[in-house]
């Protein structure tokens, strides 16, 4: 199978995920990129089934509403049923790296606020450890250069990604060269670097259910 057929595929299992608990005053979460995209397209057959989304960035917001989807802000919402959203990297404890797209605030934001994470990905996304996809990480702009230097002294090579402004106004260092034994202690350690939003790992929270795209079809994967 192609990736984008992988990708189909588990958009596909994700609708069947959480069809069945849907009810009329449901609100999902529903996170970015291209195979968000994929469900959100396949969301769109039961848009009568539910009230509406939180979306974590303009671009799903954009897509949601022409499929006719009620997009709410999450601050009038509250909690949502569920996550759904893929991934740049995941391990067996369903530990992520997230943020190739650079919506990892709000991605994080709208997880924290989720009944439950289902995350979707193809095959090429499982790993041992975590680290070889380079870890995003969101920075107030004034703080660019001294969380740069800090992230050195962390054992990364963090590289500005040039031009990309978040939705969020701020910019984006990505750390290559930089695996990581243990995304829980990685990730408070790098938000708590003064003048860093939120960095890419999701391991404080990460995904209830991984669905896993491969050649065999669809795996249903929980935490290790």
């Amino acid at each position: 199978m192609t990736q984008d057929e992988l990708k189909d595929a588990v958009a596909a299992a994700a609708i069947d995920e959480v069809r069945p608990c849907l009810e009329r005053d449901s609100v999902l979460g529903i996170g970015t990129g291209s195979t968000a995209n994929r469900f959100i397209d396949r969301l769109a057959l039961l848009r009568d089934d539910f009230r509406g989304a939180v979306a974590s960035s303009e671009a799903s917001a954009e897509r949601l509403r022409g499929h006719g989807i009620e997009v709410f802000e999450l601050n009038s919402v509250g909690t949502v049923l569920f996550y759904i959203d893929g991934a740049d990297e995941v391990n067996a404890h369903l530990h992520l790296i997230k943020g190739g797209g650079g919506a990892l605030t709000r991605e994080k934001i709208v997880a924290a606020c989720a009944e439950r994470f289902i995350c979707i990905a193809d095959a090429s996304k499982r790993v041992e450890r975590l680290g070889e996809f380079p870890l995003p990480v969101e920075v107030i702009p004034m703080a660019r250069s001294y969380v740069a230097r800090e992230l050195v002294r962390l054992g990364a090579d963090p590289v500005y990604r040039e031009g990309v402004i978040t939705d969020n106004g701020n910019q984006i260092l990505d750390c290559y060269d930089f695996p990581i034994d243990d995304p829980l202690a990685m990730e408070a350690r790098l938000n708590g670097i003064v003048g860093v939003v939120t960095n890419g790992l999701f391991a404080a929270r990460g995904a209830d259910v991984l669905l896993l795209g491969t050649d065999r079809g669809v795996e249903r994967i929980t935490p290790r």
